[in-house]
């Protein structure tokens, strides 16, 4: 009985272990996207924050906001949905061999 406690708390520790550099690795991810062929275009880091946003100077006509507001957007969520597919191809890898539970998302 002892002998199992043992082994669960080592597995506990070396799943405490792989969590801490699955967040690292998570956070140094990072996706660009564009939007109305490349005017607009966003780069959001590994949790999900905008550092980069290039727009075309073509855009900033006054008649153009609603169209650069709705690229700016577009290009966003363009970003979002890159970085999920990443973050998700990463998880993918790092918890390869790990028994974790059916539909169990990392990090919590």
């Amino acid at each position: 009985m002892m002998k199992n406690f043992s082994d669960m708390m080592k597995q506990a520790a070396g799943l405490q272990k792989k969590m801490e550099e699955i967040q690292t690795q998570m956070a140094g991810l990072e996706a660009s996207g564009s939007a109305g062929a490349g005017l607009v275009s966003v780069t959001l880091n590994g949790k999900g924050y905008a550092s980069k946003v290039s727009i075309d100077p073509k855009l900033f006509a006054e008649d153009e906001k609603e169209v650069l507001e709705d690229l700016v957007t577009a290009a966003i969520n363009d970003a979002k949905a890159k970085l999920e597919e990443k973050s998700a191809e990463q998880m993918k890898s790092l918890t390869e061999g790990f028994p974790l539970p059916p539909g169990m998302k990392l990090p919590f």
